[in-house]
Order: structure tokens, then C-alpha cells, then sequence
């Protein structure tokens, strides 16, 4: 394990210590000290302190750095759909039916697999099972994610997501013709205490407010595009079905009556962000997909 010394200089007095630290190599990230800190790799005068001391002028600083986690995800050659791609960010588009990441029941042939063949070089904040996913869409929803490809890039891209400044586009096919063009919900959602593997609208759940305008009408759905202010687990098929205009094919919040699509008409269509590094702002947009596409014309002809 390489270690590092540091002598607090009067610049420094009164600064926190996650902050000196991380400004001492630009590859390390707030979120990334912290966790050393908590985890006993920071010594202050040859004791641990807790990630908001204060420094002191002449603090002696001792880094002890440790060792990159070997990831426990098993490389897959997959035939990704990369819209970007630089040191720092990578924008995919994911297909529908893939998991984004590792998890219980889904070792491989998710994203993440993907992404380690793909590239080596991924942040390591959200652990070995999520190297580089800044944030998730759900395994039948199709459409572009944002990858961070080192600790400096994930931060800045998580920062962009809680001040809600990432713009984040989703097409939609629901069940029910909408009679006004467009609306807002703006409902906090939580787990279902009756289901807890499902999110639904709670009095004490977190803050979500999903923007939405009707594009097409049909016979018995709605096409319209959603915008997110917010990014929730299940969030606009949550709203939708909250406001009476469930997403046609969900299994989990659609009626048991709806299109057989495999899953729900939902696409993440289009993604902007700034870029972490140049401050320029990117966005990026994926065509709806063949299958999207197809039950479109069925519709416009089952009108």
C-alpha cells in the first residue's frame, strides 16, 4: 500500500480534510477520500479523524493509498452501440432486455460486462458490481446512459444529476388518451410497503417530478415524450400510472390487459450533460427502436 505525507501550510488552515486531500492529486475524487477516511487510511498527528475535521496549520497529514479493487465482473465481448466516447465519459445505447449491471440472478450479459471488455479504464465510486454507472434505466427500457470512465468524471456527472442539470428525454407509449397536451407530476415516490420490490407515490418518499406533452393520440394509448427534473427508481412509469395513464406493456405497474411487447414502450431517448472536464455541454439522441417504431404504425392503423 503506497502512502503519501502532507504538511498543512496556512492556505490550508481551517479547510476540511476530504478537501485537502482531494486537491493533492487530481485524479482523486471527494467521495473517493471519504471513504478513505472513513475507512482508516487518513491520519491526522498519527490519529483517525472524521471527514469534516478541520486542518490545522503544521498538521501532519499520513495518506495511506490503497490498493485498486480487483473487480469481480467477467469481461464479455458485446457488440455495444456507443454514441461517445472520450478519456473521461462514454454515452451507450442500451438495448432492451439488457440488465445495466451485475446483480443476484444477473451475473453476466449485463452492460457493466460489456463496458470491462470494452474498456479497462472505469470509475471505481459505486463498487466492483457498478464500475462507471452514473445513473440506471430499467432492463426493458432501451436508450442512451452516461458512463464515467474515472472517479473525477463520476463525481462531476452525479453532482450535474442532483442539481438537475442533465437533460434526460424518454418517449413513451401509455394506455388512455391524454386530453391535454401537456402536464406535470409532482409526486414524491418510495417503496411499496405492500410490495417492497415495487416504488410507488408515499407521503414520506423522495421528491419526483416528471414533465410530459402528448405527441400522437390513438384509438385507446398515447405516445408523448417525458423529461425528467427528477431521477427515481421507476419514476415515470410510477407518475404514469399515478396519474391514470399506465405505460403500455409494463408487467409490473400496467394493467394485466396491454400490448404484448415484452415489456414497457419506453425509450431514453435523449441524454445532455456537461462535459466533466472541457465544460462543454453535449447531448446526444438514440432513434426509437424497431420494435417502438413497429407497434407505432399498428397503432396508427388500429385507430
Amino acid at each position: 500500500m503506497e502512502k503519501m505525507e502532507h504538511t498543512i501550510h496556512e492556505d490550508q488552515k481551517g479547510d476540511r480534510i476530504d478537501k485537502v486531500i482531494s486537491s493533492l492529486d487530481e485524479e482523486w475524487s471527494r467521495t473517493q477520500v471519504q471513504q478513505w477516511i472513513k475507512d482508516g487510511h487518513v491520519l491526522v498527528n498519527g490519529v483517525q479523524v472524521k471527514t469534516n475535521y478541520k486542518c490545522a496549520i503544521h498538521d501532519q497529514i499520513e495518506i495511506s493509498i490503497p490498493e485498486p479493487v480487483e473487480l469481480d465482473v467477467v469481461p464479455e465481448e458485446m457488440n455495444l452501440d456507443i454514441y461517445y466516447e472520450d478519456k473521461d465519459v462514454l454515452v451507450v445505447n442500451k438495448p432492451k432486455g439488457m440488465v445495466v449491471h451485475p446483480a443476484p440472478g444477473h451475473t453476466t450479459g449485463t452492460l457493466v460486462n460489456g463496458l470491462m471488455a470494452h474498456c479497462k479504464d472505469l470509475s471505481g465510486i459505486n463498487g466492483v458490481l457498478r464500475p462507471g454507472i452514473v445513473h440506471r434505466i430499467d432492463k426493458d427500457t432501451s436508450g442512451l446512459l452516461m458512463i464515467a470512465k474515472n472517479d473525477l468524471a463520476h463525481e462531476n456527472l452525479v453532482n450535474q444529476l442532483v442539481e438537475k442539470t442533465v437533460t434526460r428525454k424518454y418517449k413513451a407509449i401509455v394506455h388512455g388518451v391524454i386530453s391535454h397536451d401537456f402536464g406535470t407530476v409532482d409526486a414524491p415516490l418510495g417503496r411499496d410497503p405492500k410490495d417492497r420490490q415495487s416504488m410507488t407515490v408515499v407521503d414520506n418518499g423522495k421528491h419526483a417530478v416528471t414533465h410530459f406533452h402528448v405527441i400522437e393520440r390513438f384509438k385507446d394509448f398515447s405516445f408523448i415524450e417525458c423529461q425528467l427534473e427528477t431521477g427515481r427508481t421507476h419514476q415515470i412509469r410510477v407518475h404514469m400510472k399515478y396519474i391514470g395513464y399506465p405505460l403500455a406493456g409494463d408487467p409490473k405497474y400496467g394493467p394485466k390487459k396491454t400490448l404484448d411487447i415484452n415489456g414497457q414502450a419506453l425509450h431514453a431517448g435523449i441524454l445532455g450533460f456537461t462535459h466533466p472536464r472541457t465544460g462543454e455541454y453535449l447531448e446526444f439522441e438514440a432513434p426509437l427502436p424497431d420494435d417502438f417504431l413497429e407497434l407505432l404504425d399498428n397503432l396508427r392503423n388500429n385507430r
